[in-house]
């Protein structure tokens, strides 16, 4: 823990050379805020008001757009193939699945409840390894080896071969979600930044579309009555030699993901100055930009800065040709001590994908405002969860009389998914723009209230009525997650620290054993009125706790605020270079040191200064 204000000791001296030369480095770069808005165009200098400034205004357009168009829409689609293959199970079972495979219909409940036990279980610690080997290498493997188990389950014959499967996905998904936005959030800046996880998360929704299409295709084309009761299913397949519908949406699916896996080997860049698709200036400004980004978070910004930064990306990059040929399919590297260095290291590349240290986990998982926010988080998410597995079945039990076939169930939740998408991408662009995080949410949760109110209300004799109250449940249902990552993103300037705070909160998937318990069998009979009003007590204390957390957030800033305005320039300068400044004690450092926990901590390898949004110059974001 950082020192306090009762240690009464002496701080050392500021300007020593090595510290200087980072202070000055650390100016030269904060050349200007890289927000769009107006206010920070003003405060650019004349100098760059003519020919110069509009060719580093092209050099960042052109480095977001081949980001835009090259890197987002690729991570994109691997979300949108890891969340078919989480829910694929859900479509298949509309046609079938387990009772083809000579199974229980609580078998996949039973299966589904494991699967999220592991999968919850194990995301910090698929977070860290995604960390420590990088994106590049980790996410591809792992995306291969579950796309084959997805081509498993037409093979599947015995409830332990179902449970088997499932919990081997989940141990190879668990970390894909936090590490992949980790990964993300490196080439973008603060307020660039949700709404394109909004178009990466927004992959949810579509694949409820997609998997909703692809399985009326599938259905339709492969549509088949149930076994024959006297004949085992693999006797009857290999009788009249025909394939299932639901054995042809694992096929599909299993075989898509491995390719696609095998091809992001080679797609995903380890940084942004190992890009293959951009030019050797893009590569430089590409890292220079998220410096400056990172910087302008903190309590400089109205400082006297040095002008240099841009200009060092315009005039000092390397020859293009030298670079290129290196770089062409993500081939250039930085060196294996670069891959090394500790997160918070002022010389590394701010966009490496690897690098993780102890002060960065234990930083994380002392963290206190994280479980405050994964309470909340897995609260507001049991709708999302619960409807990207069942909601074809939710559509069928709504109005029983219609009697839907499979088919036309799974036709008919595409456009809930639709209108969930279409949201997030609203809401995600409002925060940008607004640059709040915390107001989109609570809006977005009174949406998704709306819906579930609405739902239990309309009887079911008014099947168009509910099935548009759905739609904006569904549309209510995606934003707060992501919205809530944005800010753990935005709030974690340290990128290892980041990606285990993702991967803590990536335990929101709790809600998945919940909706394994609510979503029964025994529910379908009464058109699953208890998991709805249970779901929506939920999102009701949800809304409560970020209420509490947006209140907390804005005490903390203003405690921040009293003890630097009573600091002079030069403390005021410490805290941000070293974040050694003795404090006030509060009562929970008081506790925390008391119980003997610091000492442990920092014997663990936890820094006995402030790091990060530690520092009492930093901010935090609403």
């Amino acid at each position: 823990m950082p020192l306090d204000e009762d240690d009464g000791v002496e701080l050392e001296p500021l300007h020593r050379p090595e510290i200087m030369e980072e202070r000055e480095a650390d100016a030269g770069l904060l050349r200007r805020s890289l927000n769009d808005d107006a206010s920070n165009d003003e405060d650019l200098s004349a100098s760059q008001s003519g020919q110069h400034g509009r060719v580093h205004q092209a050099l960042d357009r052109s480095t977001k757009r081949k980001l835009d168009c090259i890197l987002l829409p690729f991570l994109a689609l691997l979300f949108l193939l890891n969340s078919l293959d989480k829910s694929n199970v859900g479509n298949a079972e509309t046609a079938g699945f387990t009772r083809d495979a000579g199974l229980q219909p609580d078998d996949l409940n039973t299966s589904m409840g494991y699967f999220f036990a592991f999968f919850v279980a194990l995301q910090p610690v698929g977070a860290a390894l995604g960390r420590k080997f990088g994106m590049r290498r980790w996410v591809p493997g792992c995306m291969t080896l579950w796309g084959m188990c997805t081509l498993l389950h037409i093979w599947i014959r015995r409830k332990w071969q179902l449970i088997c499967l499932r919990i081997l996905i989940a141990a190879l998904e668990a970390g894909f979600y936090p590490t992949t936005v980790n990964y993300l959030s490196l080439f973008y800046t603060r307020y660039e930044f949700a709404v394109r996880l909004g178009f990466f998360y927004g992959q949810t929704a579509v694949a409820g579309v997609l998997g909703g299409i692809l399985s009326w295709g599938v259905f339709s084309r492969f549509e088949k009555g149930p076994s024959r009761p006297d004949i085992p299913p693999p006797v009857t397949q290999a009788i009249d030699g025909e394939w299932r519908s639901w054995e042809v949406l694992f096929l599909i699916e299993g075989c898509t993901t491995m390719f696609v896996a095998l091809i992001g080997f080679f797609w995903l860049p380890h940084s942004a100055d190992s890009a293959w698709f951009f030019t050797a200036q893009e590569r430089r400004w590409a890292e220079q930009r998220i410096r400056l980004d990172q910087l302008s978070a903190t309590n400089i910004s109205s400082r006297s800065i040095s002008v240099s930064a841009v200009d060092e990306v315009l005039d000092e990059a390397p020859a293009e040709e030298d670079l290129d040929s290196e770089a062409h399919h993500g081939l250039l590297h930085t060196s294996k001590a670069a891959h090394r260095r500790m997160s918070t290291a002022t010389g590394a590349s701010v966009t490496e994908d690897s690098g993780l240290s102890r002060h960065d986990v234990l930083s994380a998982f002392l963290n206190y405002k994280i479980w405050h926010i994964l309470a909340v988080n897995i609260l507001s998410a049991i709708p999302a969860t619960a409807f990207g597995v069942f909601l074809p079945l939710v559509i069928k039990q709504l109005s029983p009389s219609l009697n839907l076939s499979p088919s036309a169930s799974n036709l008919l939740s595409a456009p809930p998914f639709a209108c969930g998408a279409v949201a997030l991408f609203v809401f995600t662009r409002w925060s940008d723009h607004s640059k709040q995080r915390l107001v989109p949410i609570f809006w977005g949760l009174g949406l998704l209230l709306l819906g579930l109110l609405l739902t239990l209300l309309i009887p079911k004799e008014r099947y168009g009525f509910r099935y548009f109250a759905l739609c904006i449940l569904l549309s209510g249902s995606f934003i707060a997650s992501p919205l809530t990552v944005a800010w753990i993103t935005n709030n974690t300037p340290e990128q290892g620290k980041r990606a285990i705070l993702l991967g803590i909160n990536g335990w929101g998937n709790l809600a998945g054993i919940f909706l394994a318990l609510l979503f029964t069998p025994e529910d379908r009979k009464n058109g699953y009125i208890r998991p709805f009003i249970i779901t929506l007590v939920c999102v009701m204390a949800s809304f409560v706790g970020y209420i509490a957390f947006w209140v907390m957030l804005v005490r903390e800033n203003k405690r921040r605020a009293d003890i630097v305005a009573g600091w002079d320039e030069n403390l005021t300068e410490r805290e941000e270079v070293l974040g050694d400044v003795p404090v006030p004690t509060t009562g929970l450092a008081r506790v925390w040191k008391a119980t003997g926990f610091e000492a442990v901590a920092r014997r663990l390898g936890l820094e006995d200064v402030r790091k990060g949004d530690g520092k009492m110059t930093f901010r935090y974001g609403l």
